[in-house]
This record gives structure tokens, sequence and C-alpha cells, in this order.
């Protein structure tokens, strides 16, 4: 028999099946086995979460942005991971972008590597990305290890990392569809967006109103639209990242119900706020795609609902604070980026549970789904015998009000800062190892770097 390292058992378990009383045996920082609550052998550490908090699987955030290297002073992997760790997440999935130089190339994606090393707290995983002439590229960044690739169909924010035209996608796609490689798109295009700013010269750029009709939901409408139609074409694995426009919601579903290899996420802020709620000058608001109006975010709420909405997760972009033009408020200059990764869970269990919504339905969300999308599912998001013993105790009953000083990002500013939210992370483990402990962490950074094909 296995000896054991380490048994964590609470009176909540969250399992794929079930949330009941339960004990996790972990061994060699694996789950080993799922018992009884009163199955506790002899002299073993015991991590006891008690009556009331629960135990869940790690959540997996498959959209971040840590920015190291180049823009380390926006984020890094050190303040990402910690703030990962303070908010119940084990796994993460760095973006290609932001950093310099982009993940576009296999010497970059070295690059990357190099400068994650020692400092993670939490597993991190890569994207790759797909800009104009880089196609050779993707073999070469598959067979490294990235989870799959990113492209803009619209300016990113950022002039290392261009966006790509249909042209480019036509010759990428099959090439990414050989490789079998999910392709996650920022779906908005252009012409609408150009269009919008053309046509209003003058509106007040303090005014939400403003940037919201400068991305209009046809922008995203008619990204959908194409990706859709190249998916079919070509048979490459889509992923619609922070989805925005309930308009494309029914050309999505129709996809979906054709068998189409499409997957669509959404984040905490488009089911969260509303843009009728924004007041003038309130930038940390901004985001691109925006937020919307109110039935816009109750037609989202409705998709996750249904299944059509798979995974809610963080698009953590940060920057230094006065890239957000706060001191003039004017939305169409400020940097377009919300930093929430540390409070993805709170945020959504708060939304969720008013909503009827339930514990696992959450780990589903943000847990499962997102594991499923980098093919980490094996291992990551579930309380599951021969998954990484990642965990998460949280009591769902206390509250905190959202503070600067309590956050771990390297920078503080947030829309969700004054919010009362439910949901107090307590301890988090990655791989039978705490690493979070009630405010305290590891004195050693233990992440790992995660690739594809890799066990």
């Amino acid at each position: 028999m296995q000896s054991l390292d380490l048994i964590i058992r609470g009176r909540r378990v969250v399992t794929p099946e079930s949330v009941a009383p339960a004990t996790v045996h972990v061994s060699d920082g694996v789950i080993t086995a799922i018992g009884a609550y009163d199955e506790v052998p002899p002299e073993c550490e015991v991590v006891d979460a008690g009556e009331h908090s629960i135990v869940m699987p790690g959540l997996v955030d498959t959209h971040v942005h840590i920015n190291e290297p180049g823009r380390t002073e926006w984020e890094g992997f050190e303040t990402a991971t910690r703030a990962a760790a303070a908010g119940g997440a084990t796994t993460l999935v760095e973006m290609p972008l932001n950093s310099i130089p982009p993940t576009t190339t296999l010497e970059n994606f070295n690059t990357k590597l190099a400068a994650a090393e020692g400092k993670c707290a939490v597993d991190v995983g890569f994207w790759g990305g797909v800009v104009p002439g880089n196609t050779s590229e993707l073999q070469s960044l598959a067979d490294a290890g990235v989870l799959g690739f990113k492209c803009f169909l619209v300016h990113s924010g950022v002039d290392e990392f261009p966006n790509v035209t249909e042209a480019d996608l036509r010759e990428a796609m099959p090439e990414l569809a050989r490789l079998g490689a999910v392709l996650i798109v920022h779906a908005e295009v252009p012409e609408p967006i150009d269009e919008a700013l053309e046509g209003e010269p003058d509106a007040d750029p303090r005014k939400y109103e403003t940037f919201l009709r400068s991305r209009p939901r046809e922008a995203e409408d008619r990204a959908v639209a194409l990706v859709i139609r190249l998916s079919r074409e070509t048979g490459a694995r889509v992923h619609i990242v922070h989805h925005s426009s309930s308009d494309a919601l029914p050309l999505l579903k129709q996809a979906r119900s054709e068998g189409l290899p499409i997957t669509i996420e959404t984040c905490p802020h488009y089911l969260s706020f509303a843009a009728e709620d924004i007041v003038d000058g309130a930038t940390e608001f901004k985001c691109c795609p925006p937020i919307r109006e109110r039935e816009n975010r109750e037609e989202l709420w409705s998709a996750l609902d249904e299944g059509l909405i798979e995974m809610v997760v963080s698009d953590h972009s940060p920057c230094p604070p006065g890239m957000k033009c706060l001191s003039t408020g004017n939305f169409l200059e400020a940097w377009g980026g919300i930093a929430s990764l540390q409070l993805r869970l709170s945020i959504m269990w708060t939304l969720a549970s008013e909503r009827g919504f339930t514990i696992n339905q959450l780990a589903e969300w943000l847990c499962r789904a997102p594991a499923r999308l980098v093919g980490l599912d094996h291992r990551k998001g579930a309380i599951a015998v021969g998954h990484d013993a990642d965990i998460v105790v949280w009591n769902a009953d206390q509250t905190f009000r959202v503070e600067p000083s309590m956050i771990h990002h390297r920078h503080k500013l947030t829309p969700y800062a004054g919010q009362t939210l439910s949901g107090v992370v307590e301890q988090t483990f990655l791989r039978g190892q705490k690493i979070y402990d009630r405010g305290e962490f590891s004195s050693q950074p233990l992440g790992l770097m995660l690739k594809r094909g890799e066990a």
C-alpha cells in the first residue's frame, strides 16, 4: 500500500460527481484516493477544512497577461503567481503578448521560459502567438510545448504583436489543424471600430458611452462569423476569448450545433458590471471588448447557464496606473485591461450564489473547463484519483472588502476596489504542498513550467 504524505478532508469536498464529506489522500503530490470522511490512517498529516469551508480543485486560469520579460514593470511572474495562489489558482496559462519579445518564435519562447524560471508560485503554461508571417514557426513552438496559439483580428495594443487578416488565417489555420492545436482568438475586426471613431470625432472621451460606441458589437459579431467560417473550412479548433457581445451568441450556438470545434469563454467583468453604471472618467473599467449594457450581461449569464459559454477566466491585463489616464479620465487613450487575477473565485462565487448556481457549477467554470481547453484535464482542474493534488480551501460564507493593501498583483488598481465579496481563500495547495495559508506564502516558489505533451 502506497504511503501517504497528506490527507485533506472536509464536509464539503468538491469532486466532479458531488459536493460531500470526504478525505483526499495525497502521495508524492498526486491524489491517490478519495475516501470517506473518517478514513484517516494513523500517523498521517491531516488538514481538516472544518464544518464550513469548501475543499475545491485549484483554479485554472487560461487567460493571464504576465508581461515578463520586457514589461515586468506592468506585472511579472513573481507577483502574478503569488496573487494567483492567494486567489486559489494553482495553474495559469500566460498570454504570448505584452512581453518583449512576444512568444511568436521558438527563440522568443525560450527567452520567456528563462525569464520565468525559479519565480513561479504556481504552475504556469504558455500560449504561442499567430502573427503575420510566422506560420513556419508554429511547428517548432508546438514541439517545444506551447499549449495553443493566440491571435488578434484587431490591433493588439502593442506593436510587437500585430493582428492577422483573413489571408493570414487561411495560411495558419490549416497548419494548426494539422498540429491538432487550438487557436484562441481576440474576436474583433477593425472596420466597425474605425467607422465608429470616424463618425464621432468630437464625442467626449471621458464618457463611458463614447468608448462603448467606439467598440460596437458589430466588430465582435463579424469576427465571430469569420472564425466560424474558417473553422468550418479548415477543420481548425477555435476558442473565442473574453466574449462580450450577446448578439453573436446565436451564431456560436448554430456553429456548435453543427459540431464545429468551437469553444467560448467570458470574464468576471462582463458578468459583473454594466455600462449604464460606469461613471465618467472611471477608466479602471476600460477593457476590450468593452463591458456592455445590462441586458447584454444577462444574455451572457444565460449562455453560461446553458453551457454555450463554458468557462470564466480572468483576462488579467494589468498596467502601471499612469497608463489608465486616471488624471484625465480619457477612455479613448487609457490602456484597455482589467486586473482581477486574485479575485476571480470570490467575484464569481458572489455573483453565482446570488443567482442560484451551485459550487459544482463554479468548479466547472473556473477549474475543469479551462483545464480541458489546454489539454491538462488529465491532471488539473478536478479532485480525482491520478490528478495533481492542487486544492483550494475556502470559506463560502465569509465576506471581505476589496482593499489595495490585500492585493498581491504588482499594481493595485482594479474596478473591484471597495466591493464586498463573498468567499475567502484560506489555504492553497500545489501538488500537495501548501503554498498559501491565510496571507502567508511558502518560502520558495514551487511552480513548474507546464508543456504540451508532457505528463
